[in-house]
């Protein structure tokens, strides 16, 4: 069917971009939103009062994904989807996944106010927790659907207080069914997602939308190092076993991991470097780090696993200490849906705008709704490719151009028949 003609109210919806923000734990422009906190739970309120507003039936499943269902012509058909997360990291900005959310709100507004019905029912999403702040995995709720993370996974999950999964998750008012949250393959006939791009490239090209084809294999692994403690002026040098120069050690042998690859697209970070008993006068006796490793071709990520679990076991001979290294998750890499590149692409040529392949090596919720169906993304340029942190900046234009590219690819994955 013909492309529908629709205008982005883009004052309505950085106004609603800017009152989200404004549900923080820390002062602006720095956002701080962490899963079922009290913020969160509010942030969700108010996220829900616009879904009900625009007429959108809600439903939240077991551990708080939120469900804004428009109901289409058939809904014999399997739905398609859209959607993203409202979490945000300590000291973050406010486009990061909201963007996605409130970007699709506006993209099913503008479509019902220009007169244009679904043939198949259309499903906003809001993924529970994205960012892994709370539990340290990253995209819960969107593993939870795919059945990456079992009741009993997450049942089994602590924050750094010791606070458990299950009482924080209730204490927010989520009380359904565990087993219930897990959704059949097949379930959604396709699933697009809006996103700032987190990087240069489109910036730095002048296009202004980036058409995601792959999406990075991401890997979280838990380095803990034990060697022997003691006071730093009484243990003399060639006697220690320094738990810290082995963990600095590993982490330069992170770097190398993912430099000899020679992949472009292989990154590796030392993201949390934790230091027992963190006193000057005494000698480190055990280390903790978080290693996170990535890249498209999971033959070359899986390497970098080995490669530094080789490195482990050498630094662990010449420095006399113990080092366990933990996999907490090696997720697959997902390739984008030809037909959901193809509408991206037709509709952004559509209404005259350049677009660009590109590859995610940052995950999203895409990655994990690959596993239940088509999927694929579209990237808004990102100022000076800031993210995670307050600067984090999408002009208002290139935020409805997105959006205006969204929604005609919604209208058109929404009118597909059988």
């Amino acid at each position: 069917m013909p492309a529908p003609e629709v205008t982005i109210n883009i004052s309505r919806l950085m106004g609603e971009l800017d009152r989200l923000a404004q549900y923080s734990d820390a002062p602006a422009p720095a956002v701080t939103r962490v899963l079922y906190s009290p913020t969160d739970v509010a942030a969700r309120a108010y996220i829900k009062e616009l879904f009900e507003a625009a007429g959108l039936r809600i439903r939240e499943d077991g551990v708080g994904n939120i469900f804004a269902r428009w109901e289409g012509s058939e809904p014999a058909l399997s739905p398609v989807a859209t959607g993203s997360h409202i979490d945000a990291i300590p000291y973050s900005g406010r486009y990061d996944g909201t963007v996605g959310v409130l970007g699709s709100l506006e993209a099913i507004r503008t479509l019902a106010e220009t007169g244009f019905r679904p043939r198949r029912t259309i499903d906003l999403i809001v993924f529970t927790a994205e960012e892994p702040t709370r539990f340290g995995i990253g995209c819960l709720g969107s593993r939870a659907l795919a059945g990456s993370l079992s009741p009993a996974q997450l049942m089994a999950l602590k924050d750094s207080d010791g606070n458990d999964f299950e009482s924080l998750c209730r204490g927010a008012g989520y009380t359904g069914d565990l087993q219930a949250v897990a959704l059949p393959e097949g379930c959604y006939a396709a699933f697009v997602e809006l996103h700032i791009e987190q990087g240069v490239r489109l910036e730095q090209a002048g296009i202004p939308i980036g058409v995601v084809d792959a999406i990075a294999a991401p890997a979280a692994l838990t380095a803990s190092i034990e060697g022997d403690g003691g006071h730093a002026g009484a243990v003399l040098m060639p006697e220690r076993a320094d738990a810290l120069l082995a963990g600095a050690e590993l982490a330069l042998a992170v770097e190398r991991a993912a430099l000899d690859t020679g992949s472009p697209n292989a990154v590796g970070t030392v993201g949390v470097f934790s230091v027992y008993p963190g006193a000057s006068n005494s000698i480190p006796s055990q280390v903790t780090l978080s290693i996170d490793l990535r890249d498209t071709d999971q033959a070359i990520r899986d390497g970098m696993i080995d490669t530094i679990k080789v490195a482990a076991d050498e630094v662990s001979g010449c420095r006399r200490v113990r080092i366990r290294i933990d996999t907490l998750n090696a997720d697959p890499p997902a390739a984008s849906h030809p037909k959901i590149v193809s509408a991206i692409e037709e509709a952004s040529a559509h209404i005259g705008l350049r677009s660009q392949r590109l590859v995610s090596r940052a995950y999203h919720d895409a990655l994990f709704m690959g596993i239940l169906c088509p999927t694929a993304m579209i990237f808004v340029p990102s100022k000076d490719g800031y993210s995670h942190r307050p600067e984090e900046y999408t002009a208002p234009e290139e935020i409805a151009r997105g959006v205006h590219v969204l929604a005609l690819v919604l209208a058109e994955l929404s009118s597909q028949p059988e």
